[in-house]
Formats: structure tokens, sequence, C-alpha cells
């Protein structure tokens, strides 16, 4: 068995990597290769850490599904040779991102987890420091018998580890800048990490090689119901000829507009064969569609019910699911299962 676990730091852009350029006081990003030198702290551990970089530093609100695809294949060329990887990445779209490698990287036996900050590595009050050097003891960290001991894509933020397709950015400013709503974490850094070992998914088969998922279809809308909402804005979006899929977002516990012309057109959509899932707008909670008779409504027409997932899950479940096949059907039916943790049933 090795004693000495190996990671692999990917840096893809964001806050974290920035650091003031002395010449003209600007955040540029800094050469990764140099981790140790602006992380002194990571050199106290007697790991093996590499690190590899993008092409080029991807702002946060630049990420697109085209990047998931480029870390699925990283990840997947450079299994066999690291113990764990971490992820360094901007916070606005950490957890699109997250969630979307949980649906990608199938059968996992090693942790990926994500991180970032909302301070620069440079700079005096930093969280990153705190937030990488707990990611790296996470992604490293193995049991007795020398397996991971958080084999699950995560977020790292905080002091908390949350599961990707859990977590969710609730805050610009705080440090603890995540949140997973529904689920609990599944580690607290303190001055020692504590693990929920009761809710960490574990591979039925530690030998297996995951399947690495790369293709995806990303003919997803998101509706997000709001007072005022036009018939008009509802068409475009559920009826649209390039959307496959529509989130549709709704108030509290799954509930929409009960006025007619509402319900007959999300039924038109659906007679198109559009798949229509219905996620809560609400931070915590679930969609229930028999509590009120207006859920009840869409739940006649044919809404799926999204439960207790996120909308960063949702979209990346469906992009996923729509990936693997072109039968609706098959992903009506696979939406509402639990596939990695992602909802309650």
């Amino acid at each position: 068995m090795k004693t000495k676990s190996s990671i692999l730091l990917i840096y893809t852009g964001g806050t974290i990597g920035m650091k003031i350029d002395p010449s003209d006081q600007t955040l540029k990003p800094f050469d990764f290769s140099q981790i140790l030198e602006e992380v002194p702290e990571l050199g106290k551990f007697a790991y093996r850490i590499d690190s590899l970089t993008c092409d080029s530093a991807i702002d946060s609100a630049d990420v697109e599904p085209g990047l998931w695809q480029r870390l699925a294949g990283l990840i997947e060329e450079n299994y066999d040779r690291y113990d764990g990887f971490v992820i360094l990445h901007g916070t606005d779209t950490m957890a699109y991102s997250a969630s979307a490698l949980s649906f990608m990287l199938e059968g996992l036996t090693k942790p990926v987890i994500f991180t970032g900050s909302q301070l620069p590595v440079g700079v005096a009050r930093t969280d990153g420091k705190e937030n990488l050097v707990s990611a790296v003891e996470i992604a490293a960290a193995r049991d007795g018998e020398g397996h991971a001991i958080v084999p699950e894509v995560c977020i790292c933020f905080g002091n908390l580890l949350m599961r990707g397709n859990r977590a969710k950015k609730i805050s610009s400013e705080d440090f603890r800048a995540f949140r997973s709503g529904n689920f609990p974490p599944l580690a607290e850094a303190g001055i020692s990490i504590r693990y929920r070992f009761q809710d960490i998914i574990r591979p039925a088969d530690w030998e297996r090689k995951p399947v690495f998922h790369k293709k995806l279809d990303t003919r997803v809308s998101i509706l997000k119901i709001h007072p005022g909402i036009t018939p008009q804005v509802v068409r475009n979006i559920v009826c649209g000829p390039e959307t496959r899929a529509v989130i549709l977002e709704t108030y509290g516990s799954g509930n929409a507009p009960s006025r007619q012309w509402f319900i007959d057109l999300i039924k038109e959509g659906i007679s198109m064969g559009k798949i229509i899932l219905n996620i809560t707008q609400c931070i915590a909670g679930s969609v229930d569609m028999d509590l009120y008779a207006t859920g009840k409504k869409l739940s006649e027409a044919g809404v799926l019910s999204g439960y207790d997932c996120t909308t960063e899950g949702a979209l990346a479940k469906l992009f996923f699911l729509m990936g693997m096949s072109e039968s609706n059907a098959f992903v009506a039916r696979e939406i509402v299962r639990n596939l990695r943790g992602e909802i309650t049933k």
C-alpha cells in the first residue's frame, strides 16, 4: 500500500489564482507551477502535489460545457497517476461545474474537490489558502484500507465540504459563500476534519474504473415563474423549437400560476415532446406537487418533479441524460431517479 498520497491541482481560473502585479497593481493569474511558493503550507503535507493549468484562465462567468468535457478528459487521462484531484475554479459557476462533473464521472473511487476563494491568494486576509489546504487534505485522505474517504465530486469552501450537486452559491461577500440547503455537509474542517461517513457515497467495487461521460446535450431552458409573467414569455421558452427540456423554477413546494393559458401552454409543450421539470426557487425544501391545487395541475399536465434538486444540479443532470440518449422517454424515466445523491426520495 502506498503511504504517500499524490494530488493533481487543476487551475481553470478564478480569484484564487490571482496575484497583484507590483508594476501596475492589477490582478493577474500567477504561475501555478510555483504554487508551493504562494501557499507554503502545502509543503507541510507529505504529499506529492503536481499542478496543471488550463490553456488560459477562464473567468467563472465564461464557463461553458466545453470546460467540463476538458476536465473530465484530464481526470480520465491522469486517473491512475493520482489519488485525488483538486480543481481551482471561479465561484460564480462552481456549483454548475461541480454538478456537471458529478454526473459525468460515474463510479468514482477517488475525490474530485472543487475550491476557490473570495479574495486572491496574495491578499493578506485571503480565504484562498485555507480553502486550498483543506481541499488538498480531503482529496488525499484515505482510510485504513487505503481507500479514499470521500470518493465524490465535492465543493470545499468556508470550512465546509459539500456534495457538488447539492451546493449553491448564496453570497458574493461572505467567506462561507456556498450552502447545501437540502443535504448536510459531508465534512467540516475545524481543529480536525470531521467527516459524516454515513452520508458519503462509496463505490460497490473499488477496483472498477469509473466511466467518463463526455457527451452532453445542452438544449435546456430555464423558466423562472414570477408575478406578471406573460403568455408570450412562457410560449417562447416552453414551446421553443430549439428546446428539448425546460426547468420550471416554481414557488415554494412546486406551485405555479393556475390560470388556464399557463396550463394550456405547459400541456402544449409536453404534447410537443418537451421534458418539463419542476424545481423550487427556494434555497431549501422540496417540490411536492400533491400538496396544493396549483402544483397538482402541473402534475396532471405531465410536469415531472425535481424533488429537492438544485437548479444547477437539474441543469447538469438534464445535459448528461440527454447526451446519453435521443429518447425523451429515457430521459423522463431517469431524471426522477437518484443517480448521484442529487435528490432525496
